[in-house]
C-alpha cells in the first residue's frame, strides 16, 4: 500500500500514469539490487532506451524553439540538456531519489542522491513511458520535466563569422582568415573594409563602422556568394 501511494505521487510529478506497475518498478530498480532476494530486473535496458528517446525529444524541441540557430548552436544546447548533470537535476526536481529501489548497501552509502543513479533512473522512466505510451507520451514527459531548462536557453543571435566557420569545417576547408584592407574616416567615425579568405575559395569583402562589423559583413558576403542561407 505504501509503495502504491508512492507510485501515485511519482506519477503525478511525472505527468504520466504507468499502467504496468512491474515496468515502473523495473525502471526504478538500480543494478545494485540485481541478484537479491526479490530477483528483480534492473533498469539498465530501460535507461538505454530512454537515453535515445530523450535525445530525439530534445533535438526536436530545440529545432522548434530555435528556428534561427545553426547546427553548432543546436549541438551546444543539446549537449547541455541531455548530459548527466541535467538529467540528475530533473530527477531531483521530481523527488525521484526517494522512489529509487536500491540495495541496502547502496542506500546506506547515499545512493538516493548520486547523480549517476538519478540520471539513469529518469532516463529509464522515459524508456518505460515510451514502451507504454509510445513516443508522444515520452515526448510530453520531456516537455514537462525539461521545460524550465529549455527556458534558460538564451535567445540565439546568428553570427555570420561563426556560421561561416561551421560551413567551412563542414566542407573540409581550412578555417577563415580575416584581413583589414583599409580604415578611413576620422577616429570618432571610422569606416573599415575587411576581407575574408578561405584557401580554395575567392576572397570576399565587407564594410562597417568597426573592424568586427566589417568582418561580419565579409563573412555574410562569402556565405551569400556560396549559396549558404544566412539569417543575417
Amino acid at each position: 500500500m505504501a509503495r502504491a501511494k508512492s507510485f501515485k505521487a511519482l506519477e503525478k510529478a511525472l505527468g504520466f500514469k504507468f499502467e504496468d506497475r512491474a515496468l515502473l518498478e523495473q525502471a526504478l530498480t538500480h543494478a545494485s539490487v540485481r541478484g537479491g532476494k526479490a530477483h528483480r530486473l534492473d533498469n539498465e535496458r530501460l535507461e538505454f532506451l530512454g537515453d535515445r528517446v530523450l535525445g530525439l525529444a530534445i533535438a526536436e524541441l530545440l529545432v522548434e524553439a530555435l528556428p534561427e540557430a545553426t547546427e553548432g548552436q543546436l549541438a551546444r544546447h543539446y549537449n547541455r540538456l541531455v548530459r548527466g548533470g541535467t538529467c540528475a537535476a530533473v530527477a531531483r526536481d521530481v523527488g525521484l531519489g526517494e522512489h529509487v529501489i536500491l540495495s541496502d548497501s547502496e542506500a546506506e552509502s547515499g545512493g538516493r542522491d548520486k547523480s549517476t543513479i538519478l540520471a539513469d533512473a529518469i532516463e529509464a522512466l522515459l524508456g518505460a513511458s515510451f514502451l507504454l505510451g509510445g513516443y508522444e507520451a515520452a515526448r510530453q514527459m520531456v516537455r514537462r520535466l525539461w521545460a524550465g531548462y529549455l527556458k534558460e536557453i538564451p535567445a540565439v543571435t546568428v553570427d555570420a563569422k561563426s556560421q561561416l566557420q561551421e560551413w567551412a569545417q563542414g566542407q573540409g576547408l581550412p578555417l577563415p582568415e580575416y584581413v583589414e584592407v583599409s580604415r578611413k574616416g576620422p577616429d570618432h567615425a571610422p569606416h573599415f573594409t575587411a576581407e575574408v579568405r578561405i584557401a580554395g575559395k575567392p576572397p570576399a569583402r565587407g564594410e562597417g563602422a568597426s573592424k568586427r562589423a566589417a568582418e561580419q559583413a565579409a563573412a555574410r558576403a562569402l556565405l551569400s556568394r556560396e549559396g549558404v542561407e544566412s539569417a543575417l
